[in-house]
């Protein structure tokens, strides 16, 4: 079962197959910190195994939040943007609203997630520096995507 979202003219929708995976490769590969390069047959991937909430305005889509989760005990916020002509309305706070509204991750105990800049906007929704972060351990190759396959 799909959810769908509507204010003001946008519609955040979980149904995949509004999904616009060029515009979000697109983002991802070009624009974004975090996953710039990004081939997109990994960006399909990823898409294909996760919760995505679209997030469509003027007949486009202009924003995106995935969530990597069990739908029990965890979820990990990945890959959330708003296109540039599209900040400052609000839109990422809806963005997430509209993910912690989800019937199917209400129960999830840790919410994980990364960011560089904005750490003041997830505050405003619980997230907090890690409670225990000599627990918490990461692999990750710093160049991945840069890589020459």
């Amino acid at each position: 079962m799909y959810h769908e979202w509507t204010r003001e003219g946008y519609v955040i929708s979980t149904d995949p197959r509004r999904l616009d995976l060029a515009a979000i490769h697109q983002f991802l590969a070009e624009e974004s910190y975090w996953a710039r390069g990004i081939e997109r047959a990994v960006v399909e991937k990823a898409v294909a195994h996760s919760l995505c909430f679209g997030l469509y305005g003027d007949g486009r889509q202009i924003g995106l939040a995935r969530v990597i989760t069990d739908c029990a005990t965890y979820g990990y916020l990945n890959d959330v943007f708003v296109l540039a002509p599209y900040r400052g309305q609000g839109l990422g706070q809806w963005l997430l609203e509209c993910v912690l509204a989800h019937p199917d991750l209400a129960g999830v105990r840790r919410f994980g997630l990364t960011t560089r800049d904005g750490q003041a906007l997830y505050a405003r929704f619980g997230w907090t520096a890690l409670h225990y972060p000599e627990r918490h351990m990461e692999r990750l190759p710093v160049d991945y995507y840069q890589r020459v396959r």
